[in-house]
């Protein structure tokens, strides 16, 4: 089942992306970046602000009450120069985040998360989703690709002290009406 995630999901959340973040990561993060940025971005504590924040929107796979999957979307203008510089100028939603738990890779459970996010996206009017997705993650590049994205740019991400090398990839949405 995919709902929107609740204040009472935040550690479930957090233990979620201490499970799957890791496996984003290129190879050779170190584990201290890898942990800094979990500490900075990924704690129960940001979780339960994400929840908060009327911006953005955490969608969650729920099997009997466990979570198995997440996406945050987040309905607000990029301030990084290179989204900006590459982003047309319709309303596009940033998909921040994009993980399910490695027992259900390769099930269907991703692919159904992402077209909840996308319909997410368009019922909010949208016309684009945006992500970024660090350029030596073949898999999840394909992912997104056979989701409906494509390669619209580049950008930097700091992962806890290290600063990686982003693609940006853009999902146009169908218009509404």
């Amino acid at each position: 089942m995919i709902r929107k995630a609740l204040a009472g999901d935040a550690a479930a959340l957090a233990d979620l992306a201490a499970a799957t973040f890791p496996l984003a990561c290129p190879p050779g993060s170190s584990p201290e970046d890898i942990r800094l940025h979990l500490e900075r971005t990924l704690s129960e504590g940001n979780f339960a602000e994400y929840l908060a924040d009327s911006k953005i929107a955490i969608l969650v796979i729920d099997q009997a009450g466990r979570l198995d999957g997440y996406t945050l979307l987040v309905d607000r203008q990029s301030m990084d120069p290179d989204v900006l510089g590459t982003l047309g100028g319709q309303r596009s939603v940033e998909l921040s985040k994009c993980y399910v738990h490695p027992d259900h890779h390769g099930r269907g459970a991703a692919s159904t998360l992402m077209q909840a996010s996308l319909d997410r996206a368009a019922e909010q009017g949208a016309a684009s989703v945006w992500l970024g997705v660090n350029s030596q993650n073949a898999k999840a590049i394909r992912f997104y690709e056979k989701s409906g994205f494509t390669k619209v740019g580049t950008k930097s991400f700091t992962l806890g002290d290290s600063v990686e090398s982003d693609f940006i990839l853009e999902c146009h949405l169908p218009r509404k009406g």
